[in-house]
């Protein structure tokens, strides 16, 4: 990547006289924001959420409409891990433009609102640290809005929100319909930023008079309120950018959706009461579904879910994923699922066996105890 990186800057001189940071006015041009605080992969510093930027790129590059990069300061910024080899990075990381917009972004202060039909934020926790702040940003998304233009972010992106007031002073969200990554998602995965972030997201939302709207941990959910457009969570990008290719007028081309999207669309069918077929799709051809989110989802929904109808969903969630994800927390999971539903002869032949294969295994062993006791 680093060798890529220089390449690209060789050849940004040349690069640029096509590239799309250079925009005409009113053509469909959407300013893509992302964060510039990430360092080390977001190991000392969280960034940008590489996946919420690269599905949504190729959705409206496919759709004909112009993408601007832009960050606080400018120049290179960093995401934070993913993989790079999923269909959507990969073809992300192989367009020599759109890498060399991405080493050397815009900085908002130098951009002009009147040049762009929409902006799209992209989250990751490093939005939270460096977009709510910056004023700039803050006045050109107002201008965008005031013109007629759409303002859609995703994830952490709708904290750049938080400070946007329009032209009659009121606050942007205020009375709005969004989403955004909630509380209940943040008590699981942002443990260790959580308590640096200057606001909880869903708090300061509510707080600013939004109407917050979201969908069980996990599960895409895009809140469309005219021309104000937000996803809660990663898994939610793809609808998030084709609402706005909509919102400016288009209809986005039929593509090939990715595996993720596929794996949410079985985990509805289970929550739809149809397990079996769920079950029947995944066997037929598992190397199209990411078995292992499945799991995930049923795992972590089970551990925040508060009634019997939330723990017989995601107890069915991890068994639909368990013959294909034999992670010994996956198995943990399902015993726990048995024990809350009362169904204990379920859960103790598999707590046993559990503890057979690894009898260190703490957490079978306190389950089996309750079990037991």
């Amino acid at each position: 990547m680093k060798k890529l990186i220089s390449a690209i800057l060789l050849a940004l001189p040349l690069l640029y006289s096509s590239a799309t940071n250079a925009v005409d006015a009113h053509d469909g041009t959407i300013l893509i924001v992302v964060s510039g605080e990430g360092r080390d992969q977001g190991k000392t510093r969280p960034g940008f959420k590489m996946d919420e930027l690269s599905q949504a790129w190729l959705i409206f590059q496919d759709s004909g409409l112009k993408v601007a990069l832009a960050s606080p300061q400018g120049g290179p910024v960093e995401a934070d891990g993913y993989n790079a080899a999923e269909p959507f990075n990969a073809r992300f990381l192989g367009d020599i433009a759109a890498m060399a917009m991405l080493v050397n972004t815009q900085r908002i202060d130098a951009l002009r609102a009147e040049d762009y039909d929409a902006v799209y934020i992209v989250g990751g926790k490093g939005a939270m640290f460096d977009l709510p702040s910056h004023t700039p940003l803050a006045a050109i998304i107002a201008k965008i809005y005031d013109g007629g233009g759409v303002v859609s972010a995703v994830c952490h992106g709708p904290a750049a929100l938080a400070n946007v007031r329009l032209t009659d002073g009121k606050a942007l969200v205020a009375g709005r319909k969004l989403t955004g990554f909630s509380n209940e998602e943040e008590d699981i995965f942002g443990e260790r930023w959580r308590k640096e972030f200057p606001f909880q997201l869903e708090d300061q939302m509510r707080a600013n008079g939004a109407n917050w709207l979201e969908a069980p941990l996990m599960m895409p959910n895009v809140v469309v309120d005219g021309r104000l457009i937000t996803g809660q969570n990663p898994y939610s990008t793809t609808k998030v950018a084709e609402a706005v290719v909509r919102a400016l007028g288009s209809e986005p081309p039929t593509r090939a959706r990715h595996r993720d999207e596929l794996s949410f669309d079985l985990i509805e069918q289970v929550y739809a009461g149809s397990s079996e077929k769920a079950a029947r799709a995944l066997a037929k051809q598992p190397s199209q579904y990411h078995v292992k989110l499945i799991g995930l989802v049923g795992y972590y929904q089970l551990k925040t879910a508060q009634s019997s109808k939330s723990v017989r969903e995601a107890l069915a969630v991890m068994l639909l994923a368990e013959p294909y994800f034999t992670e010994p927390q996956l198995k943990l999971g399902i015993a726990e699922g048995y024990l809350r539903l009362g169904q204990s002869a379920k859960a103790r032949p598999l707590l046993e066996v559990l503890l057979e294969a690894n009898p260190d295994l703490a957490e079978a062993k306190q389950l089996l105890a309750k079990l037991e006791g």
